[in-house]
């Protein structure tokens, strides 16, 4: 019907501008802290991209009910002010009917979430460790910012520059504690003109190469003192062959929280499935608090519609850390909140007369 079409398009239309404008805000955010850990050292510029691309479905998770909320409201707020919702009630569009058709863009929705949800986003997440963990392992040069105490394998280390394409670092201090023979601590402190990076064929493992310079071992509260000097000197940092551990539940897939038996997998679960329910129960909710009239002005239930929406989400997030936790039972679950806020819509469906 083309009435149906036009309502869908306008509920679609206004959601897309506040995801557009929701995605923007976060994303750059998160850009600015991934910048801010790109200038000191923690991982080179190169996994920018890949970082905030793998990122971006737990970013479209979240905001896609809000924006689809706050499209109703918005989209038939502004019928309602241009009279329109008047003459499709004359031509016979019952709430109803209203409903109906507001539940065809929510499947769409809900069907987006879902796949972010229960796919995307762990993907992603998992994705984002593996290289993260990946870049420790590897320990790139690249990556070290010159002038600054940065930690790589363990160890502290400061360069005063690079040189050949960053491959090599120019007058290098590194300091690291050991244990010597009898278990006591030991302070190790090496200075070198220069080091650069290599691997062992054979095993894999890697080695930052220092050339010209002095290693000396102190033990704290003992006169004795160590000092070696050197020509070139290998220090062998993480084994890139070392397995990752990613233990963490947001991580797993939705097949591995299935099968899995604990409290933690039980809240991600729930949680995942919730964003899913949300996108519905959000639709009875937005249906009765978009009308408005040309007194009130079209924002006049934002306000009130953002505080229950916040009330929503809120009970949700702690009902799942109450979860995990094992302050609330798993059978129960977040399933009663849902159970509320539908209630809630249906209420005030009944109150406009929609329900009627």
């Amino acid at each position: 019907m083309i009435v149906f079409r036009y309502l869908m398009r306008e509920i679609l239309t206004t959601m897309v501008a506040v995801t557009g404008i929701l995605l923007l805000v976060i994303m750059g955010n998160r850009f600015i802290r991934y910048f801010s850990d790109v200038a000191e050292g923690d991982f080179p510029a190169t996994l920018l991209g890949s970082l905030m691309l793998f990122h971006l479905p737990g970013f479209v998770q979240l905001i896609l009910p809000l924006a689809f909320f706050l499209g109703i409201l918005l989209a038939y707020g502004q019928l309602y002010l241009n009279s329109e919702m008047t003459v499709l009630s004359a031509c016979g569009i019952s709430p109803v009917r209203l409903l109906g058709a507001s539940c065809w863009p929510a499947l769409l929705v809900a069907l987006a979430v879902a796949l972010c949800s229960l796919w995307l986003t762990p993907l992603g997440l998992s994705q984002n460790e593996r290289l993260l963990t990946e870049q420790q392992q590897r320990a790139d040069l690249s990556a070290l910012a010159p002038g600054r105490f940065q930690s790589l394998g363990g160890r502290t280390l400061y360069a005063e520059g690079h040189s050949d394409n960053n491959s090599r670092l120019q007058n290098v201090f590194i300091a690291e504690r050991q244990r010597g023979e009898q278990g006591q601590r030991v302070e190790v402190l090496t200075r070198a003109e220069s080091g650069y990076q290599a691997t062992d064929e054979e095993t894999g493992s890697r080695f930052l190469v220092l050339s010209n310079g002095s290693r000396v071992s102190v033990t704290p509260g003992s006169p004795a003192l160590e000092r070696l000097r050197f020509d070139t000197y290998a220090l062998r940092l993480e084994d890139s062959s070392a397995q990752m551990t990613l233990d963490d539940v947001e991580l797993e897939s939705t097949a591995a929280l299935l099968r899995a038996d604990s409290r933690e997998a039980s809240a991600a679960l729930q949680w995942r499935f919730s964003l899913v329910l949300m996108v519905l129960v959000l639709t009875m909710i937005a249906l009765p608090l978009s009308r408005a009239n040309p007194r009130q002005g079209r924002f006049a239930r934002i306000l009130p519609a953002i505080m229950l929406y916040v009330a929503y989400m809120s009970l949700l997030l702690a009902a799942q850390d109450a979860i995990a936790a094992g302050q609330l039972s798993a059978a129960i679950g977040l399933w009663p909140i849902h159970l509320l806020f539908a209630l809630i819509g249906a209420g005030l469906l009944w109150r406009s007369g929609g329900l009627r």
